[in-house]
């Protein structure tokens, strides 16, 4: 999945590009959809991960031992101060040399090699393609452009191409990213996911882990079921999965489990 997750992430890039570069002083400073974030500040996220990407801080003395959605933050913060040409300059100019540092990791060795990434679990650095190509679907789709963001722009449909990649990672990273997430499940269910990008997974309870498995299962007491973009929206908590999924089988099975369920 992972060369498709840098074709997708080439297109997200120039479709935020066309977004960001238009942008008047009063769209900047409105709330975007990503919680406590302005437009401005969802730009710095994007542009600060691809300048980390380039060109990494110093390590600090001390290792931080910091949740990832706390390191964001982190990185956003001294960017607060920035005029909005700062920050528009800065993703400008290091969304490229990233995307390029992306695909070098497409080839080995680098392509197997594990790389931790906070309390989000330990992944192959070719599957950051997919990490990044989520990252931008999410923040240009969800919380950036309307109907969910609070910018009108026009962008290309959200073909398999863009999405695909992104569900991807999510499914790829929700057995890692949230500790004693099988002791929500009484019994695997399966989601069901429809639209562009779409597919079906079984997801099994192992302890207090998961184990998420392509296709549909004869054991699974529940099916959840959702568009596939919407699955973006209320897979990362931006919105109840009430809103968007049809339980077929054991709703409070399935509940229990996607009451828990956060994807970062």
């Amino acid at each position: 999945m992972s060369k498709e997750g840098l074709a997708a992430l080439k297109l997200a890039v120039a479709e935020v590009k066309s977004v960001i570069t238009t942008l008047s002083d009063e769209e900047w400073s409105r709330p975007s959809g990503c919680q406590g974030w302005s437009v401005r500040d969802l730009v710095a996220h994007m542009s600060s991960n691809y300048k980390e990407t380039v060109d990494p801080s110093p390590p600090p003395a001390e290792p931080i031992n910091l949740p990832a959605e706390r390191m964001m933050d982190m990185l956003v913060e001294p960017r607060k101060a920035w005029s909005n040409q700062q920050i528009l300059d800065e993703y400008l100019a290091f969304c490229d040399q990233a995307v390029a540092v992306i695909e070098s990791m497409q080839e080995e060795p680098l392509a197997s090699t594990p790389i931790p990434l906070a309390d989000l679990g330990t992944y192959p650095m070719h599957s950051l393609a997919d990490a990044y190509a989520f990252d931008h679907y999410c923040h240009l789709r969800i919380d950036l452009l309307a109907p969910e963001g609070p910018i009108e722009r026009n962008v290309a449909d959200a073909d398999a191409q863009r999405l695909a990649p992104a569900i991807g990672w999510m499914i790829t990273g929700m057995p890692q990213m949230q500790q004693g997430l099988g002791r929500t499940l009484s019994a695997p269910i399966t989601l069901t996911l429809t639209g562009p990008g779409g597919g079906s997974w079984t997801i099994s309870p192992a302890g207090d882990d998961i184990v998420v498995t392509p296709g549909k299962n004869a054991g699974a007491v529940a099916d959840a079921s959702s568009n596939g973009h919407a699955f973006i929206n209320w897979g990362t908590k931006r919105s109840d999965w009430r809103e968007h999924c049809k339980i077929t089988g054991d709703e409070s099975a399935a509940a229990s489990f996607l009451d828990a369920l956060n994807i970062i």
